[in-house]
Order: structure tokens, then sequence, then C-alpha cells
């Protein structure tokens, strides 16, 4: 009797198992992964998460980590915008020390939280990671010298540099494949941080800024009681990243991501997880702990003895290698690890270095345009930033098609560069603007749907830390962008062709990566 109870059992998980199957797609890794127990598993999670389909749940995945991507765009930007004022007021011997604090804390943070979110899980980090970065945005207005300044925006950025690495790894892992390009279409958010920041520098910075003693002799110097804009934006900026922290924690109620806890081998949690989201929505759900069980044990341990998601001890180095290691698993896995951080590579280093190069060159090349006011300056940076918002819906509509993500980023790389390239022949204010607008809506395409495609080809177990690394690059370049255009000369248009054709570049390499995918899901 009692075998046949466990052969009755049995069938029932394997019918489970199987009654899921005809509803997803193929796997993207299923031929990848070393742990065949961890691929039959995250086959079924996937299943689970086809059959609950897109829920009010999803919609607000998709808002709460949409703040993630604003805030990271929102604290890169208003260091730029409220540099140049505090340099006025504190006058440092280094000018550039913000673009270098900022950029370090956004390095640091991506492979802080990146790693951490493989190691504790995605739920802490992104709970706190919004939370730090608006305390120190609103402590960064009240600085009382530059070197504190450079310290506090650090120390924000390295909370906003998570988020980017958390917030498209939380939302992929919940997403169904039918919606996962959904997550290009999420890059908007970062275009409306660009917005937020233009708009709050516009209301502030032409009525409580001082003016520069070198472009008016008879300017009184900048002090603490006439130039108070810039320390306005920080605080109105900070209190806002700290309402979107406060609505994380109470509106969503983040758990630990199912695909997380697949590799922990947390089996009765998957299941508790996306039951509850089922059971919530009013959805189908035919995953159960014992058809999990039934797959059998993933492999854990150390390294040596086939794990592909933890070390023995889970805080050492050995568990860094673990996740490092999984992210060249498999030659492919390997092949599109490099390639995709070499793009993050490219980017970062060409899209800052045309910024300082282009007024200097323009300038040197007889474009004139024209004496703007401070409210028309800030009034055209918001312009160009609202027009960035709808790069990535068009680039989320293009990966939905069979273009796919590989050439939807090919489009966007080739069409950004002919802006480039034809940028270097404006000449008056109102082609200044036009060109603005086009490259920051093309650059978009490219740029939301890399930041869509590095999670959904990393191996769930080591994404945070892929995904870390990729930004963690990007900030290198950053400052050295910084660096560069310190010691280097502005005048030249070398280096503006250089970081245009750097676009070729990436379009080939976008071309090459070795997954597209388009009508397959994410592990």
């Amino acid at each position: 009797m009692a075998e046949d109870k466990n052969i009755h059992d049995k069938t029932d998980v394997e019918r489970a198992s199987f009654d899921t199957d005809s509803l997803g797609k193929g796997d993207l890794l299923s031929l990848e992964h070393t742990d065949p127990v961890l691929n039959a598993k995250m086959h079924m999670v996937n299943n689970a998460i086809d059959e609950i389909g897109f829920t009010r749940y999803h919609w607000k995945l998709f808002v709460l980590n949409g703040f993630g991507y604003a805030v990271d765009s929102l604290i890169l930007l208003l260091q730029g915008i409220t540099a140049g004022q505090a340099v006025l007021e504190f006058r440092p011997s280094f000018i550039r020390g913000l673009t270098i604090a900022v950029y370090v804390g956004m390095l640091v943070g991506a492979l802080f939280w990146g790693l951490s979110a493989d190691i504790i899980g995605r739920k802490w980090a992104f709970n706190c990671s919004l939370m730090i970065c608006s305390i120190f945005a609103i402590v960064a207005g009240a600085s009382p010298n530059w070197i504190v300044l450079g310290l506090f925006v650090c120390l924000s950025a390295f909370g906003a540099g998570g988020n980017l690495v958390l917030d498209t790894a939380v939302f992929l892992e919940y997403l169904p494949s039918k919606k996962q390009w959904l997550l290009t279409l999420m890059a908007g958010w970062w275009g409306l941080g660009q917005l937020v920041a233009g708009l709050v520098a516009w209301a502030f910075l032409p009525k409580y800024s001082c003016q520069d003693p070198s472009l008016f002799p008879n300017a009184e110097p900048c002090t603490y009681g006439n130039n108070k804009g810039w320390r306005y934006v920080w605080y109105t900026c900070g209190a806002l990243v700290f309402v979107m922290s406060i609505l994380r924690l109470t509106i969503i109620r983040l758990k630990e991501t199912p695909k997380f806890l697949v590799g922990e081998g947390k089996d009765a949690q998957v299941a508790e997880v996306l039951q509850g989201i089922a059971k919530k929505y009013n959805r189908p759900c035919s995953l159960t702990f014992e058809a999990l069980q039934a797959c059998g044990q993933t492999n854990m341990g150390s390294p040596r003895r086939g794990s592909v998601s933890h070390a023995k001890t889970r805080f050492s180095f050995g568990e860094v290698y673990v996740h490092l290691q999984g992210l060249f698993a498999t030659r492919r896995i390997a092949i599109s690890t490099s390639l995709i951080w070499f793009s993050w590579l490219c980017i970062g280093l060409a899209y800052p270095l045309y910024n300082v190069f282009l007024p200097s060159y323009l300038a040197s090349r007889g474009a004139s345009f024209g004496e703007l006011s401070p409210s028309v300056t800030w009034r055209n940076y918001s312009i160009a930033n609202l027009c960035s918002i709808f790069g990535p819906v068009l680039a989320g509509y293009m990966c939905a098609t069979r273009l796919g993500r590989k050439y939807t980023m090919v489009i966007g790389a080739l069409v950004t560069m002919v802006f480039f390239f034809a940028y270097t022949q404006v000449r008056n204010n109102a082609q200044n603007l036009g060109f603005n607008c086009a490259i920051s809506f093309c650059l978009n395409i490219y740029y939301g749907t890399l930041y869509a495609y590095t999670p959904e080809v990393l191996p769930s177990a080591h994404r945070g830390t892929g995904n870390g690394i990729s930004i963690g690059l990007n900030r290198i370049m950053g400052i050295l962008s910084a660096v560069i255009a310190t010691v280097a000369d502005t005048n030249t248009p070398v280096p503006i062709y250089i970081c245009a054709a750097l676009y070729i570049v990436m379009a080939a390499v976008a071309a090459a990566f070795p997954f597209e995918p388009f009508g397959k899901r994410s592990s």
C-alpha cells in the first residue's frame, strides 16, 4: 500500500510538471546550466510565472523598481547641475572633484549591492539602497565646504548605484516571458529622473544663484547667503527620493524573488511566494513544493564539488569566486559575459567624453548659440531630457518584434552615431536644442535595451554580480572621462570622432552577442 501511494504521489508530481510545460517558451540558458536539477526547477518556476501571468503586483513592481532607475540618473545629473555653482562658492583647486566623487560612489555601490544581492538576496538591498541615497542627498545640501560635499555626494551615489543592478533583476525574476520587453520599457524611468533633475534646476538655480565673476566682472562674491539654489536642488531631490524609499517599504512589501530562492534550495518558500501571488490575484498556479522536491537537490558546497550557487562559507572570497566562475561556466556564457562587459566599457567612455569635449570644440569652430538666460538654458535642458523618456518606449516596442534585443541595440547605436557626427556641424541655438533632443532620444534606444539585455542573459544565481560588474565598468569609464577632460586638449575634433566611432563598435558587438532573449525565457 505504501508503495502504491508513493507511485500515486509521483504521478501527481509529474502531471503537475508536464501540465505547465506547454505554457512556456524555451528557456534561454536551458542548455548552459551545469546543474541539471537547478535547470529543471528553474524551468518549472518559469512555467508557474507564465501560468500566473501579468498582475497588478507586476505593475507595482514596474513603478517602484522604476524609481531606482529614476534615482540613478537623478543623482548622476545632480552633481553636474550643481557643481558649477558650488565651485563658485567654495573655489576648490580641483573643479571636477564632484564628478569623480559621484562615479566612485556609483562604482562601489554597483559592486557592493550586486554582490550582496547574490549573497544575501535581493530583498534587503532593494529595501535599503534608496533610503541610504535619500539621507545623504538631503545632507549634501547642507555641506559647509567642497570636501564634505564630495563625501556626501559619493555616499548618496553609493546608495543609488545599486538600483540599476537590483531593480532589473527583481522585476525580471517575477516577470512572465511574454512581458519581458517591459524590462526595456522600464528604462523610460531613467529619462524621467533626468527630467525631474532638469525641472528642479529650472525652478531654483535661475532665482537663487550668484553670478559668475568671470562673466560678470561687477558680480558680488558667491557666498552661502546669495547662492542657495544648488542647495535647494539637493534638498528637494533628496526629499523626493526619501518619499520613494518609503513607498517601496509600504506599498510592495517585497518578498524574496522565487528565482533567487531556487538557487538557495528553498523549495517551500518558492512555492509559497508564487502560490501567494496566484491566490491574491485569483490566478492559477500548478507549482507545488512536492513537484520541486521531486527534481532533487541543487548542488551546494564548495566550487570543487560542482556548486553553481554558493560556496561553503557564504561571506568569503570563495563565495565571490563562485559567482565570478558562474559567469564563465560555459563557452557561450563566457563569450556573452565578456561582450556585455566590453559594451558597458564602451558606452561608459563614449557618452561622457562626448559631452565633455563637444562644447569646447563647437566654440572653437565658431558655433554661436547666443546669450541665453539661465531660465532658457534650464528650459532647454529639461526639453532634451523629456525626449530621453521616449527612446526606451520605442525600444520596448522594437524588442517585442522579430528585431529582438540584439538588433534593437544595433539600430540604436548606429542612429546615435549618425547624430553624433552630425552634431559637430551645429552653429546656432535652435540646432543645438534639436540635436540634443535627437541624441537623447536615440541614445536611450541603445542604452535602455542594454540595461534590460544584461540581466536577461545572465544566470540567475550570479545575476547581481554580473550586472554589478557591468555597471561598475561603466562607472570606471566615467571617472576616466573626468581625468581625460582635465588634462587633454578640448579643442581638437579627434576625441569626438573617436567617441562617435565607438558606437559603430558597440553595434558590431551587439550583433555578435550569442544569446537573443526574444521568444525565450530568462533563467
